[in-house]
């Protein structure tokens, strides 16, 4: 018995459904109540050194007091309520050290993540970053 060439088709873009709903809705669904990702950039070229800080919030539930500490003589940042699955891009302020961030907040969070250089990934102005 052979099997049309339409079901073929269609049992393959059901398939590929599937792979795709797996991987962006299980695979990226968080899994810890509290837990954040921290990554700050640094790049150095003939212009001078661009510095670029992201905190999202990749756990379930709401972190408050995130202190983001830059080390040195710079003064932290402190966010009062950072969302689940919020994003907030930061400018490390003048007299801080540009080796690592420390992040910490009243959940127990504390995570300290060096600075890392990017192979090519020029600032663009204001907008950020790109490469």
């Amino acid at each position: 018995m052979k099997i049309p060439l339409a079901a073929i088709g269609i049992g393959g873009a059901l398939a590929g459904i599937a792979i795709f709903l797996v991987f962006n809705f299980l695979i990226s669904t968080p899994t810890q109540k509290y837990d954040i990702s921290v990554d700050p950039i640094i790049v150095k070229d003939s212009m001078g050194t661009e510095t670029h800080v992201s905190i999202k919030n990749t756990g379930m539930d709401a972190l408050t007091n995130v202190k983001v500490d830059y080390g040195g003589t710079a003064k932290p940042d402190l966010i009062a309520l950072l969302s689940p699955g919020e994003k907030i891009s930061l400018s490390p302020p003048a007299g801080s050290d540009l080796t690592s961030v420390r992040v910490t907040s009243d959940q127990g969070i504390d995570v300290t993540t060096p600075y890392r250089q990017p192979a090519s990934a020029p600032f663009i102005g204001n907008s950020g970053y790109g490469g």
